[in-house]
């Protein structure tokens, strides 16, 4: 007797294509989280039908403009190398996905600059330019942040500025910059790639760079060396991914917390490396480990990075007052039911850790979306390594 095997059902997403699924599966994920945290748009299933039609047709969908903004700022509220993350719901977001060449990608990132600053009164901001699609790869920002000092390589094996961007500031220098005046503080130009073309560098206007000279309270070791440090902390070489669409080209900033300048950028022996001139300096013991002489140089560094921003009215936080922070806005996400991701590494701050309560804490280290993501081949452009492209 023959047997009828029944008709399988007719599936629910994009078709058999493995990546128009995943992307349905990621976007039904996202509408769904948007509209039952905003439950004044309604139910989800006549934007899903949408979406759906939307991926067989072409094979990606575009955002609204009220999803690109929630999504932005879910991606903030789980970034969990981010102690600043109370303010979430604060981020402003401009909508930029018609642009993908690169001359008008790095005005529009001069603009950031100048919004974000604020006169001092730093705006948390994100600017997010055209998203990947089948065929089409997307622009992209070489840069790791949209201000960073170059670093030059000299005769003797060393740097002069900042080693982290020594990468960079050599493919700057080949693509056609020719150099700042040769200071520890130079502003690198904006290396940016346009969907058809190759990266061209492009010079930050000066109205575009809000600087601190950096001054400490009772001795004047930092004007005497021309310490300083830009006001605006944006992240450019971060993917932001929502519902499964990358934006490799989503540049986005709070403010600094003083640590990150004071304890790693300008501390770090493979950065600026101040601890040994502070100390020398002050006079301290540095035969060995065991005097604090690394302890003290770091406490009158971070000293003048905080007395420096609030002289200047630029905003900056402390890491005491972060911390306490991040701690209101575990709770208040725990009240909502919901999971707060975090790295310990990173939310505990690098100076006198065990002072702050986020030392104190365990962390869920789960990967929630949208999100942030690092991309292995962003690192690579950072370091001014060429990479080549696939849409």
């Amino acid at each position: 007797m023959r047997k009828f095997l029944s008709r399988p059902k007719r599936p629910t997403g994009p078709g058999p294509d493995a990546a128009g699924a995943a992307l349905w599966r990621e976007a039904a994920d996202f509408v769904r989280l948007h509209r039952s945290e905003e439950p004044g748009l309604g139910a989800p299933e006549g934007r899903l039908a949408e979406i759906r039609e939307e991926i067989r047709a072409t094979g990606t969908y575009r955002h609204t403009s009220e999803e690109l903004v929630f999504g932005a700022r879910v991606a903030w509220r789980n970034s969990n190398r981010c102690i600043g993350r109370l303010y979430w719901r604060s981020l402003r977001v401009r909508d930029l996905r018609h642009l993908t060449d690169a001359e008008p990608v790095a005005e529009a990132c001069a603009e950031h600059l100048r919004r974000a600053a604020n006169g001092g009164r730093i705006r948390p901001l994100i600017t997010v330019f055209a998203p990947e699609a089948p065929g089409r790869a997307a622009p992209r920002i070489w840069n790791e942040q949209l201000i960073r000092y170059a670093g030059y390589r000299t005769a003797d094996g060393s740097v002069l500025g900042d080693p982290r961007n020594a990468g960079l500031t050599d493919l700057a220098l080949r693509l056609g910059w020719p150099g700042g005046p040769h200071t520890a503080f130079d502003v690198l130009p904006l290396v940016v790639e346009g969907v058809d073309d190759k990266p061209r560098v492009f010079e930050l206007p000066a109205d575009a760079v809000l600087e601190v000279a950096l001054e400490h309270p009772e001795d004047g070791w930092g004007g005497e060396w021309g310490l300083r440090w830009h006001a605006v902390p944006a992240i450019s070489g971060m993917c932001l991914e929502i519902g499964g669409i990358h934006y490799p080209a989503a540049p986005f900033n709070g403010w600094y917390m003083g640590t990150e300048i004071g304890a790693r950028n300008l501390a770090d022996t493979d950065r600026y490396d101040l601890l040994p001139r502070i100390a020398r300096r002050l006079g301290l013991d540095t035969s060995d480990d065991r005097t604090l002489w690394k302890d003290r140089a770091l406490v009158e560094l971070n000293r003048a990075v905080l007395h420096s921003f609030d002289r200047a009215g630029v905003t900056m936080a402390d890491h005491h007052a972060e911390s306490r922070r991040f701690v209101t806005h575990l709770e208040r996400e725990e009240r909502k039911g919901r999971t707060v991701p975090a790295d310990w590494s990173w939310i505990v701050p690098p100076m006198s850790s065990a002072t702050t309560e986020v030392f104190h804490r365990t962390y869920d280290t789960a990967e929630l979306r949208p999100c942030f993501a690092h991309h292995p081949e962003a690192a690579a452009r950072a370091r001014g390594e060429s990479i080549r492209r696939t849409p």
